[in-house]
């Protein structure tokens, strides 16, 4: 059996999150989150860019059911590369109450992407941060969302705010809906009515099928997680531009955990924490169902809205 050592440094998710004040509405949906490996059993890719430590789908399944969750959405890791055996397992093992995001190749067939799609896969994930990838994936992307598009899927792009007006023409031209990953990476230092968020707010104004998740504030904050005794705002230097997004167009948003949360630097989110962070950048219980439960219902389970 292969063994793999993490990539030092590594943050560990957390084994005990707290439990969240707010109650999530029934039927809500984890809309991003991943597995990974064992890699005891499903190896990691050797063209991967970390190692990560070991996050399984019980896991998984165990912090869906601590946080109130009644579904999930697993997106395919980058470090498991186009090999999706351990999200597809992931899938099965939920019984209905998963959908995945995957990653393929440009020469996958028809047949294989049949497979996929009975597997649970309504989407693929590209990935346009350049730290993580090779080569900006514009000419794969393309042939891929015309081979997706009769299958219904969407495309989940993951880019930086920086990158957006050089990709801005080329995203909007594609044939099928597609989900932004975390509001495209804004910088919430600059101003939330500055020139770089009003870019991506008109990206999502001209493009209807531009759907996006307002997640990992952990991810995008200068000011960090709240004190330890819960007075300051959770992330509150990312919450106007989340809460500026679900207002604006409440019917196209997801929120998502991200768990196991990869690649973090400085500080490792109590999950319990994040879901208590929704109600600020979601303030009524019709935005709070949208987001959490009419958005992801409609893109991945339409047969059951």
């Amino acid at each position: 059996m292969p063994t793999f050592e993490k990539t030092p440094g590594w943050l560990d998710w957390y084994a005990d999150p707290s439990q969240p004040r707010f109650q999530v509405p029934a039927g809500a949906v984890d809309a991003h989150c991943h597995v990974f490996g064992p890699g005891e059993e499903f190896p990691f890719a050797p063209t991967r860019k970390y190692t990560p430590c070991d996050a399984s789908d019980e896991q998984l399944f165990a912090l869906r059911d601590r946080l109130g969750f009644a579904r999930n959405v697993i997106v395919q890791a980058t470090c498991h590369g186009a090999d999706n055996s351990a999200m597809l397992d992931a899938v099965a093992k939920a019984d209905g109450r998963a959908r995945g995001v995957a990653t393929v190749k440009p020469d996958i067939s028809e047949a294989a992407l049949q497979r996929l799609h009975e597997g649970g896969v309504r989407g693929v994930r590209f990935n346009f941060l350049k730290r993580l990838v090779d080569v900006v994936p514009t000419a794969d992307l393309t042939t891929i969302s015309h081979k997706i598009k009769d299958l219904g899927w969407h495309i989940v792009i993951y880019f930086e705010a920086a990158d957006l007006p050089e990709l801005f023409d080329f995203f909007s031209g594609l044939p099928t809906d597609l989900v932004v990953d975390h509001m495209g990476r804004p910088d919430v230092t600059q101003p939330v009515d500055g020139p770089e968020f009003a870019l991506f707010q008109r990206f999502l104004a001209e493009n209807p099928q531009v759907w996006c998740k307002v997640s990992c504030p952990e991810r995008l904050s200068v000011s960090g997680p709240p004190a330890l005794n819960g007075e300051q705002a959770a992330y509150r230097d990312v919450v106007p531009f989340a809460r500026r997004i679900v207002e604006s167009f409440p019917d196209r948003v997801l929120w998502g955990t991200d768990w196991p949360h990869p690649n973090l630097k400085d500080h490792m989110p109590d999950d319990g924490l994040l879901v208590d962070y929704i109600p600020s950048i979601a303030p009524t219980a019709d935005l709070q169902r949208r987001l959490l439960v009419d958005n992801p219902m409609r893109l991945y389970w339409p047969d059951e809205v």
